[in-house]
């Protein structure tokens, strides 16, 4: 059902960077009934990345009673980020559930109810605590679909912040993206701002598959503006959030930050780079990479996770399978150091990528330096 949501002859799909307004109830969201908007008319005010949050699980909590909230601390300490502030005055504690400490309990209370059609949001305190629930989300809810012969579904959201938050050591610093992205029956979405944020939320509430929902502790408080009304954002499609002609750099989630920085310091020398945020990392947009690389003919990704097998990985595969004609340097990336990270804040810094060592990454590729 998905495939046919967002299939590229759904005209809903022409500008993934446009919203829609919805007019028909869960249904028929992806239905003729739907017409886009222009963006620039919406944009009315500038809003936190978990205000974004809170508004989409809000609205479709009031849109679809089946919808609710469960977690550590989300009820009556207002979320452990604040994410979920004002929602138990709002719903009541049917329905925004606070939870022991027992992640693999709680999913699966979570699992079961989705599969007896109820829509639950689960958050994790963190993506490194979501570990103890993976029999849970892989031997369960991403198989059911497929072991129940198309029978059962698990409309459930997997959410919490992921990645480093600076000096937190190394069991709550990893990037969990390309861990959940290897397996089969669920999506990885892994937004960048809270425009973003709020749409890809919205959809991956609505949506019939498991949906793991990757966010940072260190981007709760970044303000991006937002529409006032409702909007959707398809599942599967990146956004070229930067245009460019003499290389492209792709990235997700907080190392947006980087790539950015990266394109605004190389355009000073001249150089032009196209930017890509992929914000979905299952399914993988990389038609749209690939239509930036024949453009420029030059890649780098910038990412968060470690090097082996990882997002980066299969993007570089992939592109040189699809696009191999049209490259004019090898494919490059920066990820994480290869190792736990570790506490002291300079070997922090050290192990993440940064701006300087994307620019000298983007130089080598265009055979400016060694």
């Amino acid at each position: 059902m998905d495939k046919k949501r967002w299939s590229e002859d759904n005209p809903i799909c022409l500008s993934a960077s446009q919203p829609i307004i919805l007019r028909r109830p869960m249904r028929t969201y992806c239905s003729r009934e739907f017409r886009l908007i222009k963006q620039k008319n919406r944009m009315a005010r500038l809003i936190a990345f978990r205000e974004a949050l809170r508004e989409a699980m809000s609205e479709e909590m009031r849109r679809d009673p089946n919808v609710f909230l469960m977690g550590e601390e989300v009820a009556e300490y207002n979320g452990a980020y604040k994410v979920s502030q004002g929602m138990l005055d709002e719903f009541g504690p049917k329905r925004i559930i606070d939870t022991p400490i027992a992640e693999l309990g709680f999913t699966g209370i979570a699992v079961g109810a989705a599969q007896n059609g109820l829509r639950p949001i689960v958050e994790f305190m963190t993506w490194n605590f979501a570990v103890l629930a993976l029999d849970q989300i892989l031997n369960t809810a991403s198989k059911m679909l497929a072991m129940s012969g198309g029978q059962i579904s698990c409309p459930i959201v997997f959410r919490g912040p992921n990645g480093s938050a600076g000096q937190l050591g190394a069991q709550h610093s990893t990037a969990f993206e390309s861990y959940y992205a290897n397996i089969p029956g669920i999506k990885v979405i892994s937004p960048s701002n809270p425009y973003d944020a709020k749409g890809l939320m919205k959809s991956a509430i609505r949506d019939n598959d498991p949906v793991m929902f990757m966010e940072s502790e260190v981007m709760y408080g970044d303000k991006g503006e937002v529409p006032e009304g409702e909007y959707l954002i398809p599942i599967g499609k990146a956004d070229v959030k930067r245009q460019g002609r003499d290389v492209t750099i792709v990235s997700y989630n907080k190392m947006m930050k980087v790539a950015l920085g990266a394109a605004a310091e190389l355009e000073k020398e001249g150089i032009s780079a196209e930017v890509i945020d992929l914000r979905t990392i299952r399914p993988l947009d990389w038609h749209t990479i690939v239509e930036s690389v024949k453009k420029t003919n030059r890649l780098v990704i910038v990412e968060e996770q470690w090097p082996m097998c990882s997002v980066s990985s299969e993007i570089a595969y992939r592109i040189q399978k699809e696009a191999f004609d049209y490259l004019d340097a090898p494919i490059r990336r920066i990820t994480a150091a290869d190792a736990p990270l570790h506490y002291a804040p300079n070997l922090v810094a050290a192990a993440l990528p940064d701006v300087p060592r994307t620019v000298k990454l983007v130089k080598e590729v265009m055979y400016l330096q060694k």
